[in-house]
């Protein structure tokens, strides 16, 4: 959410960056904006003036009382009167413009960063960097489907057919061991770059959710459970940001880095919709995430650190990745810039998103009141950013992709051999 001093003071910037977002139907909110806050301002200034002009009216009662005057000072009571009730009727105006004028901020996008290219959506963003040599193996790489139940690690069917419908999955075997294993150490891998390990609550209130992501995201994303103020997870970043709600952190305690597990529920409601033999879009998954909560001055470094650890994350299981600049379509409101980590496929020939690194500036900060208290006892809000560690199991299908080979078995590189009983391979099943 923006400062409504920059929409008082340059409401052209922010209608700018608008159109830059390709969301031209909401530069009407600007201006009306503008507009309830004007009347919030005057209702202000009315109510001052008001309790002055009561106040005068107090001291003039009293002198003409003091003088025996009491015709007069009844004639001045009831001009009081009418003044306490003009005044007792603010507060709800006042409330009810607050509330307008809030309904329609979180809606008008954050700016973008100077760096963001222009585009309407995912086709225009801007490849950055390659890490790792793309491979095309001199064998048939089958769908990751098929490599999974070749080594007898996943029931989808199942789960499709008896128990929960497209978009869920059974995961068993030597699969389930890898899935787990993956996270196990994603966790310590964090954990050795410096960051707390968290494991948040899975269900939030509906204040946290308005204020960590857009109403389009919460629609699309959110599962609500009936009858309760509660909402499912769509990842741990919601969680992990609504835990510092209401709160003023001493600046001596920043940056908050921050490592979290967690199941992920979403709807998947648009275009790409649910597969119906495949986990590369799913309503149900696991992720280990990393989030950071740091002065403004340091949000640039810290992006810049997130996007790196996933990227090292998957070298070291050697799956190559590259990185990719969101173009300003292609941003959700809250962000100021954004940046995905993609996977090679060598089946598709091609890269896949298995992760998105945010910098949120103060959106989240000023929607749910994280402040930060500085030195000199002066109060800012604070930045926000996150970013995917690993979320299985679409990180699978690159992985078990990359790592198959000739005979169908699948490697498993030195990093997991720990957390795989010290195997170095998963076998084909006879």
């Amino acid at each position: 959410m923006l400062d409504i001093k920059l929409l008082r003071n340059d409401p052209e910037t922010v209608k700018e960056n608008i159109k830059k977002k390709f969301q031209d139907e909401k530069l009407v909110l600007v201006d009306e904006v503008i507009e309830l806050d004007k009347q919030f301002r005057a209702a202000k200034t009315r109510a001052d003036e008001l309790r002055a002009q009561r106040n005068k009216l107090s001291k003039q009662i009293g002198g003409l009382m003091a003088k025996g005057e009491k015709e007069e000072a009844e004639k001045v009571k009831e001009q009081g009167k009418l003044y306490g009730e003009e005044l007792e009727s603010l507060p709800a105006k006042e409330k009810e413009l607050e509330e307008e004028i809030r309904k329609r901020m979180l809606v008008i996008p954050q700016l973008i960063g100077s760096e963001v290219p222009i585009g309407k959506n995912d086709k225009e963003n801007v490849e950055l960097e390659r890490f790792g040599e793309p491979v095309v193996p001199d064998f048939e790489v089958p769908y990751h489907i098929d490599i999974m139940e070749s080594v007898n690690g996943i029931e989808l069917d199942v789960a499709r057919d008896k128990t929960s419908g497209n978009g869920f999955y059974y995961l068993k075997g030597d699969i389930a061991r890898l899935h787990s294993a993956i996270l196990s150490y994603a966790r310590d891998f964090m954990i050795d770059r410096g960051f707390t390990y968290y494991i948040p609550p899975f269900m939030i209130r509906s204040d946290v959710v308005t204020g960590v992501m857009s109403f389009a995201e919460m629609e699309n994303m959110m599962y609500k459970i009936e009858g309760e103020d509660l909402y499912l997870i769509g990842t741990s970043e919601h969680s992990m940001i609504g835990k510092f709600i209401d709160t003023i952190i001493p600046e001596a305690q920043l940056p908050q880095t921050l490592t979290s597990y967690s199941p992920c529920f979403r709807k998947e409601v648009g275009a790409h919709g649910i597969e119906e033999r495949g986990v590369y879009r799913i309503h149900q998954f696991e992720k280990q995430e990393m989030i950071v909560v740091c002065k403004p001055e340091e949000s640039e470094l810290w992006y810049e650190r997130l996007w790196r650890n996933t990227v090292d994350f998957f070298r070291t299981l050697d799956i190559p990745v590259r990185t990719l600049q969101c173009c300003s379509g292609d941003l959700a409101d809250l962000k100021v810039r954004s940046l995905d980590v993609e996977a090679w496929s060598p089946r598709q020939q091609k890269y896949f998103e298995v992760g998105s690194c945010s910098d949120l500036g103060d959106a989240q900060a000023r929607r749910l009141g994280i402040r930060v208290k500085g030195e000199d006892g002066k109060k800012y809000f604070a930045h926000t950013l996150n970013n995917t560690v690993v979320a299985p199991p679409r990180m699978l299908i690159a992985y078990l992709e990359n790592n198959l080979k000739a005979d169908g078995t699948v490697a498993v590189p030195e990093a997991l051999r720990p957390y795989m009983g010290g195997k170095d391979r998963l076998e084909k099943c006879r």
